[in-house]
């Protein structure tokens, strides 16, 4: 975003000179990449002209510039005479974007250029050097060098692409007073043409028809402007829809109103449509362009591009100068698919003020009109003006504690008010509204930014009384989570939240989420599962001599491209070996019991069952288990399948623990009150028959379900008896809360008989 320090002024009172202006500027959030000073071209006479004596068509001038010592340059214009006062462009002037500088021309010295109207921005006459009054200043400038800011514009400040904008945040950021300017708008004309909007995507759309105009040059304070910030001037028709773009914001476009056949018409394109771009560049459309038509076809792309039919030239007599907000989203679309960006898209593609296409429309007619005279026939409105009714509940109080300084509320509401918002309310509760043009500003935390921005980084001191926010309750059970995690061992992983497309389907079958334009080629989806990238840091790691890890992670991951199609899961991966070699104790490697093992300390006290459903992709065929509570799986654990190990290059072993989602694990409270009994425990052996593929986990866990009393279960023999049956033997740990009778004891050891028999199909073993 380019503009001049005059032009500034504008709409900023103030006498801060330009480096103060852009020191505000950079510390209040928008960077200034450069300030330039530029050389103005100077009066100059010519007092010779001779022919030169290499070329049919170039002179050699000798001019005095008003240093006392006259200046040899070589001009080519046809009007170059002695005696003539016209402009001359020292070295280091930038003139029509390019410096000028000392050099030759078919071998004769030229210190300087002599320049035509067009090339100083005033006029678009180019048929020769410009033409200065006699009586003209010899050494004054020509035109004003205004001084020229360049910056660089962060996506979610579009405000910033209005010279309005950037007057508006100095104004409240101290650097002067802002000046409002008009606002007034035209009233309505009827006219011959309607305006028909058959798309959501463009709520309104608002033209003038002006009549009768004589093409002219724009103004020299615009023309200047413009050519200051590298826009050529054109004409003032085509001027002032630039000048607007820049002034306040809205793009414009002007059509030739000789040339459009009938109503205008606000639609999407047919697929496969063809348009021609005022370049002459032809392209194919898709039902997802905005274009601008009438009945023989399309005049323009909507928000992007001006067409080749219809197009403003220095003949036209009549005009039709439009102003409208077209949504960002489509516009984007258009202008990325088709590799056409442009002043209009680059500020609807970012959002602009949705409220301005009538004030726009009215500052364009009049900028048109006082140059080139005409008179308005029409002035049509279709769909209507959006409303900006963006309110934020906020609180003061808010600021203090995201930034630790304690401002006060009525210096809080003064920076608001002079950055345009409305704040009503009063104490801890009030009503922000951004003005329209500020369409980033949505949330609390966003009015947060802007106070802070404009009140000053620099003040927040190493002593600022920093204090958070109460945690919220997902952030608590993810920070318990990790912390016992943690505790066992583990490390915490965390990655970019996306996937690798080829890994994601080796190892589960969840849907592929695609991503358009991914960071990297391989991380082309947003990822459906955690598993995928930690098993490429345990590969990353292994292939770096480092094949005993422990992790975890706890993050989103996505079930589908829409809003609220996403959960959080919890991931563990458990790799080599449990410790380093040692001489005192022997070594082994993870198996699928620590994984379980983590499983099992996530859910203390509570009830559960093992199954061996049908393992995933990811998991070893045999080595694999599902806890449930009831008939809801929560949680899975495995070793790693050797065809996946083998297709991610790993060697070391690999088991894994899963938690799908972390809102299903039960709050860690044990369902049963634990009481300290003055009874000592007591112990009880049982042996059951049941099938070889029956679960000894059910057994115990159907065991312990028996009785209250019953607090533990634990396997501690089991063998393969043959013919498909097998023995399985168990310890049950009774806890008495009274004293208790041989009958008492009986009873609990039949209930634990009939339930397992009953539960589990199994027959107790009589020897």
């Amino acid at each position: 975003m380019k503009w001049t320090f005059d032009w500034l002024k504008d709409y900023l009172k103030t006498d801060k000179t330009a480096d103060e202006i852009a020191d505000i500027l950079t510390r209040t959030g928008l960077e200034i990449e450069s300030l330039d000073m530029p050389i103005a071209p100077i009066a100059a006479r010519i007092v010779e002209c001779v022919a030169h004596e290499n070329s049919d068509h170039l002179h050699v001038l000798q001019v005095d510039d008003g240093t006392g010592v006259l200046r040899q340059v070589v001009c080519g214009a046809p009007n170059a005479r002695a005696g003539l006062i016209s402009a001359l462009a020292t070295p280091g002037c930038v003139i029509a974007g390019h410096e000028i500088a000392r050099g030759k021309l078919r071998g004769v010295t030229s210190d300087g250029m002599m320049c035509s109207g067009r090339e100083l921005g005033i006029n678009n006459d180019h048929g020769g050097i410009i033409e200065l009054p006699a009586d003209t200043k010899i050494g004054s400038p020509v035109i004003a060098a205004e001084t020229v800011f360049d910056a660089g514009i962060t996506p979610n400040r579009p405000d910033y692409l209005a010279v309005r904008g950037i007057a508006r945040d100095l104004s409240a950021a101290g650097a002067g007073e802002y000046i409002a300017g008009s606002d007034e708008i035209l009233s309505p004309i009827e006219s011959t043409r309607r305006v028909d909007i058959q798309t959501d995507k463009c709520p309104v759309y608002q033209f003038a028809e002006i009549k009768n105009i004589s093409i002219a040059p724009s103004d020299k304070k615009i023309a200047a402007r413009l050519a200051a910030i590298g826009i050529g001037p054109k004409n003032a028709a085509i001027d002032a829809t630039n000048y607007i773009c820049y002034d306040i914001g809205q793009p414009m476009h002007c059509f030739d109103a000789d040339e459009i056949d009938g109503d205008i018409t606000v639609r999407m394109a047919t697929p496969g449509e063809m348009f021609t771009d005022l370049f002459g560049n032809s392209h194919e459309l898709c039902a997802t362009d905005i274009v601008i038509a009438d009945r023989a076809g399309i005049l323009a792309l909507a928000g992007v591009i001006g067409g080749a039919r219809g197009m403003t030239t220095d003949k036209t007599k009549n005009i039709i100068l439009e102003s409208a907000y077209f949504d960002p989203v489509s516009v984007r679309k258009t202008s990325k698919r088709l590799g056409l960006s442009t002043d209009a898209s680059y500020r609807y593609e970012r959002g602009i003020d949705p409220t301005i296409s009538g004030v726009a429309l009215a500052r364009a007619t009049q900028i048109i009109t006082a140059a080139c005279g005409g008179d308005i026939s029409g002035v049509v409105t279709g769909g209507d003006i959006p409303k900006c009714d963006v309110k934020i509940a906020y609180s003061p109080e808010l600021f203090r504690i995201k930034t630790g300084i304690a401002m006060p509320a009525d210096e809080q509401r003064s920076i608001l008010e002079n950055l345009g918002f409305s704040v009503a309310g009063s104490g801890d509760d009030w009503t922000v509204t951004p003005r329209p043009a500020r369409v980033d500003v949505l949330i609390p935390e966003t009015i947060v930014a802007e106070l802070i921005r404009i009140y000053g980084y620099d003040k927040i001191g190493k002593n600022t009384e920093y204090k958070h926010f109460p945690a919220r309750a997902h952030d608590c059970r993810d920070i318990n989570l990790k912390n016992r995690l943690a505790a066992r061992g583990l490390n915490e992983h965390r990655s970019f939240g996306f996937g690798n497309s080829a890994t994601e389907v080796l190892l589960s079958d969840k849907p592929n989420i695609k991503i358009a334009n991914p960071i990297t080629s391989d991380l082309d989806t947003l990822r459906n599962g955690l598993l995928g990238n930690m098993l490429a840091a345990v590969a990353n790691n292994e292939k770096r001599g480092y094949p005993d890890m422990g992790l975890f992670e706890i993050g989103t991951v996505f079930d589908g491209d829409m809003p609220g199609e996403q959960h959080t899961e919890a991931c563990i991966v458990r790799t080599g070996t449990t410790s380093p070699k040692h001489w005192t104790h022997r070594n082994r490697a993870y198996d699928i019991y620590d994984a379980k093992a983590d499983l099992i300390s996530l859910i203390p006290g509570q009830n559960f069952t093992v199954s061996s459903d049908m393992p995933p992709r990811w998991a070893h065929p045999f080595r694999y288990g599902a806890i449930y509570q009831g008939k809801k799986k929560i949680a899975e654990f495995g070793e790693l399948s050797p065809v996946v190990a083998k297709k991610l290059r790993i060697k070391t072993n690999v088991v894994i623990a899963i938690v799908n989602n972390i809102e299903n694990l039960p709050s860690g409270r044990s369902h049963r009150r634990v009481v300290l009994s003055e009874f000592q425990p007591i112990t009880r052996d049982f042996a059951f028959i049941t099938d070889t593929d029956f679960p000894a986990e059910k057994i115990v866990a159907t065991a312990v379900a028996a009785d209250s009393q019953i607090t533990n279960a634990i396997v501690f023999d089991a063998f393969d008896m043959g013919d498909g049956k097998k023995s399985v033997a168990f310890t049950i740990t009774i806890q008495p809360t009274e004293n208790m009778s041989d009958a008492d004891l009986m009873a609990i050891q039949n209930a634990v008989i009939g339930r397992v028999e009953e539960k589990c199909g199994a027959k107790i073993r009589d020897k």
